[in-house]
């Protein structure tokens, strides 16, 4: 395995201080934003819709210099002098970063575990976003159940986020059994990023999807109606195709099975499953106000990923 070209996360936990001292980690800039501007609240971002009538404010009294066009006839025939209405260039786009924590993600063959993949990833969304002048919020998904930030524009709000995320990681054990659970929690979690994202969102979606797509394609669809959603798909090698050919031992916390990797059949429905699992995926993403993303567990180029 070949040595990381820049520092990324490591092993099978992430603690609070790795991720807040992501805060400082640099990330490439984006030329141009594509993203579409889908609700009408003001905020510290242009808007990239042109025109003067963007988003109304308030009246105040006329001054030498404004758009005739812009006087308000009902204020100034009430109050007898010449008021204006000023409208406003700018849209909030509140940021919500949904991040999966349950068992399916502690699994990983190189560099690190699916889970610590997912946190680092979390929080370079939150400080990238937060240092945009966007506010930043998340729902940290458990085995057990869910933890839901709502957006601030603060560095203690995101701390507390990062803090969860943290926290519901290190709670991740080799000995637990993958079960209902874990699906019922995420399940839930994208009910509540459903309730809480009305509209103008920016929600990023982090994890591995493994199980039903109907399921998580109807969350994100219902998401993607009037915000624009970003799914992060974390994935090892391993699951795409099988290692060398050899017996191997395997467990899920519960039970153990033993296979060989030889056969040759084997290793083409294995990674044929894993293929049309991905680009399902993809296609359930194909959608004008969603974006996939791929990140590899052994993936060492995110300070060149850019997440504003």
């Amino acid at each position: 395995m070949h040595a990381p070209t820049a520092e990324v996360l490591a092993g099978a936990y992430a603690n609070l201080e790795q991720l807040l001292a992501l805060r400082h980690k640099p990330y490439a800039q984006p030329a141009t934003t594509t993203s579409r501007v889908v609700g009408n609240r003001a905020g510290l971002k242009l808007s990239k819709i042109k025109g003067r009538g963007v988003d109304f404010a308030e009246v105040r009294a006329y001054q030498p210099g404004d758009d005739v066009r812009t006087i308000d006839w009902r204020v100034t025939a009430r109050k007898n002098k010449p008021h204006t209405k000023v409208f406003r260039e700018e849209r909030e786009r509140p940021t919500l970063i949904v991040v999966d924590q349950t068992q399916h993600m502690f699994f990983g063959s190189r560099l690190r575990l699916k889970s610590v993949a997912a946190a680092e990833v979390a929080a370079r969304i939150a400080w990238q976003n937060l240092n945009a002048g966007d506010r930043v919020g998340g729902i940290v998904i458990g085995n057990g159940g869910q933890v839901l930030h709502r957006p601030y524009r603060t560095t203690k709000a995101v701390a507390r986020f990062l803090h969860d995320v943290a926290e519901l990681n290190q709670a991740l054990d080799r000995n637990t059994a993958t079960d209902g659970n874990a699906s019922a929690s995420l399940h839930e979690g994208m009910l509540r990023a459903r309730r809480l994202t009305r509209t103008n969102y920016r929600i990023f979606v982090i994890s591995d999807f493994q199980g039903d797509l109907n399921i998580w394609q109807d969350h994100l669809h219902q998401l993607a109606r009037h915000n624009q959603v970003v799914v992060v798909h974390v994935h090892d090698e391993l699951e795409a195709r099988l290692p060398p050919a050899d017996h191997y031992a395997v467990t899920n916390g519960a039970d153990r099975l033993q296979f060989y990797t030889g056969n040759r059949r084997l290793r083409e429905q294995y990674a044929n499953h894993h293929a049309a699992h991905t680009d399902a995926l993809m296609g359930l993403c194909a959608h004008e106000t969603m974006r996939y993303v791929s990140i590899a567990t052994h993936d060492d180029h995110l300070d060149q990923q850019a997440w504003v």
